[in-house]
């Protein structure tokens, strides 16, 4: 399904270049340079989409998206200034229509690019029956994807930030890293993770990214794993940990993870009276986590959306159960972030960038 979904933009795409190219084309000026050089007109009508070809420097799908957010554009130009047309019996021109068309765009991808490269903060409160004596505050970190938007220095000053929130304990609930992160910036979000001052620790699970698709990475996924212990930072796969006498924490292998365990299987042996927090880095195992008895289900992989409408298409194709935000099922609060960066694409059109801060107190 993603694949079709992937070639699907490829077509798109190309037909964006040529839709737009024949609306600059329509510009009076270039118009009035077609009237004696039309080889010409078509090259500097050509321009804006060469341009757009510069966030191929980025990654292809950047440029894409790009393209995609142009061709949309200009598409709603068009229908708007024909409705007005028929409206007002007149016209305003392809000059208003293509300026109104690419101040959209920037506009729209522009906010999309601060959305994705300012991190906002998330604050969740719940409450349970267990005595967990006390308030305890959980940080949820997901999809950095170090590199896109947050390089390792980038990464180590939003961990100054959840520092200064004063959690009792912080996950990392996978894609830590993406296929293309660099050596330097993972050892220095490492780093950055075993500065923290907590009351039990940071914790991390792998998501679909962690261990990398491809082995151009600049370090292996052992080399992760070491720098991750060196600075203190406990991985969890398909394994539980009692912290403090007061909860659990389960940590789930990923999905694409082979032979991993059923989320049943991992509270089986736990004390029910305890509050169980698991982590799960895709959101896509509600009914049998729910039935597993944990209390508190934190997950990322989403990316909350990332560019709209790739939310919606996930639920329609059944790949995530919930894209952001909570959910309570039987019982069991589900919490899936949208991520402290996302995965190749520099802006988030369908949400924003965050980690999030859970405070959950006894009733």
């Amino acid at each position: 399904m993603w694949n079709l979904i992937l070639a699907t933009v490829g077509i798109l795409s190309l037909a964006a270049v040529l839709y737009v190219t024949c609306r600059i084309h329509r510009f009076s000026f270039i118009r009035r340079v077609a009237e004696k050089h039309k080889i010409l007109a078509w090259l500097l009508s050509l321009l804006p989409v060469a341009a757009v070809g510069l966030f191929a420097l980025i990654n292809s799908f950047t440029m894409m998206i790009v393209l995609l957010h142009l061709l949309f554009a200009f598409i709603v130009c068009d229908l708007i200034a024909f409705l007005l047309r028929k409206v007002t019996k007149r016209s305003f021109g392809y000059n208003v229509q293509n300026i109104a068309a690419i101040v959209l765009a920037v506009l729209y991808l522009g906010v999309g690019w601060f959305l994705a490269h300012h991190v906002f903060i998330t604050e969740y409160e719940f409450t349970t029956g267990k005595d967990l004596g006390g308030n305890l505050r959980i940080v949820e970190i997901a999809d950095s994807h170090l590199g896109i938007t947050l390089d390792g220095t980038d990464f180590a000053e939003q961990m100054v930030r959840v520092q200064e929130t004063q959690p009792d304990v912080v996950v990392i609930v996978g894609d830590f890293v993406d296929d293309d992160t660099d050596r330097e910036d993972m050892l220095e979000a490492c780093a950055a993770l075993g500065k923290l001052e907590t009351t039990y620790g940071v914790y991390f699970v792998f998501g679909n990214h962690d261990n990398g698709y491809y082995n151009y990475r600049s370090f292996t996924s052992a080399e992760l794993r070491q720098a991750l212990k060196n600075n203190g930072v406990t991985i969890l796969e398909d394994e539980s940990v009692l912290l403090g006498d007061r909860f659990y924490l389960v940590g789930r292998c990923d999905r694409s993870s082979r032979g991993r365990a059923a989320a049943g299987e991992l509270t089986a042996n736990l004390d029910g009276a305890k509050y169980v927090v698991m982590l799960d880095h895709q959101p896509n195992d509600y009914e049998n986590e729910a039935a597993s008895g944990a209390d508190l289900v934190l997950s990322g992989h989403t990316h909350g959306g990332h560019i709209f409408p790739a939310g919606l298409i996930g639920l329609w194709i059944g790949a995530n159960d919930r894209v952001y935000g909570t959910e309570i099922r039987n019982g069991t609060t589900f919490v899936v972030t949208s991520g402290i960066s996302g995965w190749a694409i520099p802006f988030k059109t369908g949400t924003f960038s965050e980690f999030v801060v859970i405070d959950v107190s006894s009733e």
